[in-house]
């Protein structure tokens, strides 16, 4: 069996996560799927920023695990979910990295989402409170419970 390589990120890869100072509201098929104030922003090399969201404010009861996995040498293996509301667009949507890396171990406990597999994922920059609350749809305490 052949060991799986592990790299450090480092100048020729670099990678950086910080707090996420915006809402950031994900939907697919009129469905609010995950709804945070809390995710993380994974930029990596050359590779278009990524929202991490916390599990807590995703909506898993719109997701299904799917059997498809990845390997990252710099953040570890990768799970996957569908949203079967989105159909077909929307296999294999959702990414975690369950147990990543140490260099990368804040996106424990977060997914991400492919932008192209959901039908939206806004961001609303805080100004006032009020003013954010009335930009955004809200999907309840947890959706809508």
């Amino acid at each position: 069996m052949k060991t799986k390589q592990v790299k450090l990120p480092g100048p020729d890869h670099p990678i950086s996560i910080q707090p996420n100072p915006a809402r950031v509201v994900v939907s697919v098929a009129g469905r609010g799927i995950a709804d945070t104030r809390n995710a993380l922003t994974l930029r990596e090399a050359d590779y278009p920023p990524v929202k991490y969201i916390p599990r807590e404010d995703v909506d898993f009861s719109q997701l299904e695990r799917t059997d498809h996995a990845t390997y990252c040498p710099y953040k570890g293996d990768c799970n996957y979910y569908s949203i079967p509301a989105g159909g077909k667009k929307s296999v294999n949507a959702v990414w975690s990295y369950e147990d990543p890396f140490p260099a990368v171990e804040q996106i424990k406990g977060h997914v991400a989402f492919y932008p192209d597999r959901v039908d939206e994922i806004a961001e609303q920059l805080p100004t006032t409170r009020e003013s954010s609350k009335r930009s955004l749809p809200m999907f309840g305490d947890k959706f809508g419970e």
